[in-house]
């Protein structure tokens, strides 16, 4: 199984570029979901509320297939593409940017409004820490309280996050891992007696 690696970013980061008096601060944000874009969105339209436009793109998955993008009312094209584009071109998922835009007094026209969304997310991009992650699984099972030493010896290791646990007669325990990894530790605490939920 090939490693399903891609870069996003490690924490949110912003930018600011002006343009004929317009100001447009954009925000990247590292996400999870479309749900939790959306939810990003919401919140930054929610505190900028005075802006003119909070127009946005994101990206998720690690191939990057699940996508969409908003104008929020500049011309058609001339925003949400841009800061799609802009994703794209820095290699990036699971990333959600909002570029909120003051307007000042002089109209900039469709190519210098996807120049200014263009740029604008490009500063934000430039402004985050680029970091590599890996697409992850989750392994729930149960165990023998008896098998608790070698399912702990095999669950021992930096790569391994146990997300919950439950110790009783019988015991279990819910982890997750590289998804490339994955085979690999399950067929492992099968051999130690424990039974996968999935």
């Amino acid at each position: 199984m090939a490693v399903a690696e891609y870069h996003t970013i490690a924490a949110p980061a912003e930018g600011i570029y002006r343009e004929k008096m317009s100001r447009f601060i954009s925000l990247a944000f590292p996400v999870a979901s479309a749900a939790e874009a959306k939810e990003v969105i919401a919140r930054v339209a929610n505190q900028y509320h005075d802006a003119r436009h909070v127009c946005w793109a994101y990206m998720i998955g690690a191939e990057g297939k699940e996508w969409l993008s908003s104008d929020n009312g500049e011309p058609s094209g001339t925003a949400g593409k841009p800061i799609l584009g802009q994703i794209r071109s820095a290699g990036l998922t699971n990333v959600v940017i909002c570029v909120v835009r003051y307007f000042g007094g002089i109209k900039l026209g469709t190519s210098g409004l996807i120049v200014a969304y263009r740029e604008a997310a490009r500063e934000a991009i430039a402004a985050a820490q680029i970091i590599t992650a890996y697409e992850m699984a989750t392994l729930t099972f149960s165990f023998p309280y008896l098998a608790m030493n070698d399912v702990m010896k095999a669950v021992k290791s930096p790569d391994v996050k146990i997300v919950a646990q439950a110790f009783d007669n019988l015991c279990s325990m819910t982890l997750t891992i590289r998804a490339d990894r994955a085979d690999a530790l399950r067929a492992k605490l099968e051999s130690c007696g424990a039974q996968m939920a999935d």
